[in-house]
């Protein structure tokens, strides 16, 4: 009779789960060795693109791994192998290399491509718990991902078996990247929606206002204009220019407090006596992330954007950068 739930631990048995599930990826460890380092050298000789392959939780899992390996910088795309034997293996090249999971080596769809595979003269690559295994056999190279048991009770759901080949697929990904040097801003541009792209991607000419939006005045301009000017430009600061329409320097809403604590008189100052000098600027083709860098540095809430000339050709303050996904 099935145990009421009520008497069942339910985080023993979690427990146990993830301890066979761990044992059996560090299971794989000792397995790496010139088979591994064989598989990584066929991925980064092929001209073409990895085609990965495997059919049910193999199928799921063979469909991770690339989608990993085309954001790390091999790439790579699923196939499913029953539909690859109605006319989707036309996707495959005689420049690529297959990658086929299979945890009995014997799934009826895989083996079906074989001769399909041999005769395009592609390499193969098989993530297998059976190293003597119809697919094993047929393999250019064989990644060893057996487990001694599944995390199912039952020993019959695909559990560790499957973890143990996502691990591997994991552990060859990341072979592949470091091997090709691939960086944070390769990485970017696989990934433009997302944080990190937004980080390593954008640029300050991207999120920069400019035109009539720069808030701007002249050295001799009364403080109370050059107050007028921050106000309606919503910057909190405007830059001050010379004749010849370089930046001379910066007046914010803080030099305005210091000035008032100093005893300002806003009706006879101009914006030389209060502006401060030495500001910090940047330039349109930094970074974004250089710009969140500098304010932060300088405990700062904007700054001006100068060409090479040094004159305004832009502003941004923290908003610009919060509403952009940079900070």
């Amino acid at each position: 009779m099935t145990e009421s739930p009520e008497k069942t631990d339910q985080g023993a048995i979690a427990r146990r789960v993830l301890g066979i599930e761990a044992r059996a990826i560090e299971s794989l460890v000792p397995r790496i060795g010139k088979s591994f380092a064989a598989a990584c050298q066929l991925c980064l000789d092929c001209d073409g693109r990895v085609v990965v392959t495997g059919m049910g939780k193999s199928g799921h899992i063979a469909g991770k791994i690339a989608a990993t390996l085309a954001s790390t910088g091999t790439p790579a795309f699923f196939v499913h192998p029953a539909e690859a034997s109605h006319g989707d293996v036309g996707m495959v090249t005689r420049k690529d290399v297959v990658i086929a999971l299979s945890n009995s080596g014997e799934t009826t769809e895989v083996v079906t491509l074989l001769p399909l595979l041999k005769r395009l003269g592609v390499h193969l690559i098989v993530l297998t718990g059976k190293a003597g295994s119809t697919i094993a056999e047929a393999a250019s190279v064989v990644l060893d991902i057996a487990v001694d048991e599944e995390a199912c009770p039952l020993n019959l759901a695909p559990t560790a078996s499957t973890s143990a080949a996502l691990a591997m697929g994991d552990a060859l990904a990341v072979a592949l990247l470091e091997s090709r040097g691939f960086t944070q801003e390769d990485f970017a541009l696989s990934h433009p929606g997302g944080a990190l792209g937004r980080k390593l991607l954008l640029r300050v000419d991207d999120l920069m206002r400019t035109g009539a939006e720069i808030p701007m005045v002249g050295t001799t301009t009364p403080v109370v204009e050059g107050l007028m000017e921050m106000t309606g430009k919503g910057l909190g600061m405007t830059a001050i220019t010379g004749d010849s329409g370089k930046i001379l320097g910066i007046f914010t809403d803080g030099d305005l407090r210091r000035r008032l604590d100093e005893g300002l008189d806003l009706r006879k100052a101009t914006m030389d006596e209060v502006m401060t000098k030495d500001c910090k600027t940047v330039t349109p083709d930094m970074l974004a992330a250089e710009a969140v860098h500098l304010l932060e540095q300088h405990k700062i809430n904007a700054l001006i954007v100068v060409d090479s000339s040094d004159k305004p050709v832009g502003a941004l303050n923290v908003h610009d950068l919060f509403r952009a996904g940079v900070m």
